[in-house]
């Protein structure tokens, strides 16, 4: 143990003249741990709320979809070209438009996706696969159509009941143009978590949408389901690079840039305003350590006069402030994991759910998180140590023996 770290740890165990800068060590060790403790639990619930939308987003839209410039027509070539690409767990054709749907107590705008139910259910995960079984035989019975929640809400329909599908893309009559309408069955409801998608999507089966909107054996384009999510866009240009133009693929990250970059923002912000708290400590910790070296001046002028360099004189001090920062970095770490398992445990933090998509906070705690948070307070706490050590350092050991 060197003697520098020796005396720095007396003087944080010694009694002092004044209890006020006791006081004020005990405040800047409690200011470190609750500005890591928040630090720690905000990011922390921040994290599970992105992840949990991430889920929920992915599992009603695919990673990577390939789409084409004009009508994609003969996709089963194509198809099978995406499925053989690596890193490429399935792969479903698609149809989207946007229709009209009207039951007999009301009518609503909705987005229409026809999904192969052959496929598609190793490409989106928010539809029961027994909904698909029963889209997949409806061809025999009729057509179904399977909504979400608060679309159906807004119809006035359940699980049994009919209603009609009008598509723009109808025919020319003598009296005008004429809408294309399908009466379908609701096979069944999908929840998703997100209003946006359950108050707008509706699924029939591939072969239903493209009768009705007369595209023939054409399709919209193909959604793909890969094994990293993370490595989307590095995949989609290899698709896009394999079949060339008039293809083009969008992955995940593209079609919600606006939201998982605000979301990124937000919790960029939250991290910064809640370092303050930390900078607060801190400015603790150079009152305490400018008051200790005021009570030292004595003792430092001997160790100086004794031999000891201004390098062996600022580092006691320096010692002596990231004892205080890690001890309050150690404590705010611990409490941190004990507040987020005691939330992710027992879910004593409830929000409402007619204004959130979930009724509890989730949490997701990151080591990489946690590794930043602990190195950023360290840091603070070094950078208010230099002040005082240096002060100290440069004292004239004559001058404070005189005066001290």
């Amino acid at each position: 143990m060197s003697f520098e770290f020796f005396i720095g740890r007396r003087y944080l165990r010694a009694k002092r003249k004044q209890v006020f800068i006791s006081l004020i060590t005990l405040l800047s060790v409690a200011g470190v741990t609750v500005g890591v403790m928040a630090l720690i639990v905000v990011i922390a619930v921040m994290t599970g709320f992105e992840a949990d939308l991430k889920n929920r987003i992915l599992g009603v839209e695919s990673h990577l979809v390939v789409l084409r410039h004009g009508p994609f027509t003969d996709h089963r070539p194509i198809l099978q070209k995406i499925e053989e690409e690596p890193g490429v767990e399935a792969a479903t054709p698609f149809v989207y438009s946007q229709v009209m749907l009207r039951s007999a107590s009301g009518a609503s705008g909705a987005v229409l996706r026809g999904i192969d139910p052959e496929s598609a259910d190793r490409v989106i995960r928010n539809i029961d696969p027994e909904l698909m079984d029963q889209m997949a035989d409806g061809r025999e019975t009729g057509p179904t159509v399977v909504l979400g929640k608060e679309l159906a809400r807004s119809l006035g329909v359940v699980k049994g009941d009919s209603l009609y599908v009008i598509s723009p893309r109808g025919f020319l009559s003598p009296a005008g143009h004429v809408p294309a309408m399908k009466r379908f069955v609701v096979a069944g409801l999908f929840t998703s978590g997100m209003y946006e998608y359950d108050g707008t999507l509706a699924y029939v089966h591939i072969a239903e949408a493209q009768r009705l909107l007369r595209m023939g054996e054409a399709v919209t384009g193909i959604e793909i389901r890969l094994d990293d999510i993370y490595l989307a866009d590095r995949i989609g240009n290899k698709i896009a690079d394999k079949l060339g133009f008039p293809f083009w693929t969008r992955d995940w990250m593209q079609m919600n840039r606006n939201l998982f970059s605000a979301l990124k923002l937000e919790k960029t912000v939250m991290f910064i305003i809640l370092v303050l708290i930390v900078l607060v400590a801190a400015f603790n910790i150079a009152s305490t350590l400018i008051m200790m070296v005021m009570e030292k001046t004595r003792d430092i002028a001997i160790l100086k006069a004794m031999g000891a360099k201004n390098k062996s004189i600022r580092r006691i001090f320096v010692f002596n402030g990231m004892i205080i920062g890690a001890v309050g970095t150690a404590l705010g770490v611990t409490l941190g994991f004990l507040a987020c398992f005691l939330l992710d445990r027992y879910k004593f933090i409830e929000l409402p759910g007619d204004v959130y998509y979930i009724t509890t906070l989730p949490v997701r705690l990151e080591m990489l998180d946690v590794a930043v948070i602990a190195v950023a307070a360290l840091g603070i706490c070094f950078l208010a140590t230099l002040y005082p050590a240096r002060q100290a350092a440069r004292m004239d050991p004559v001058e404070a023996i005189r005066y001290g």
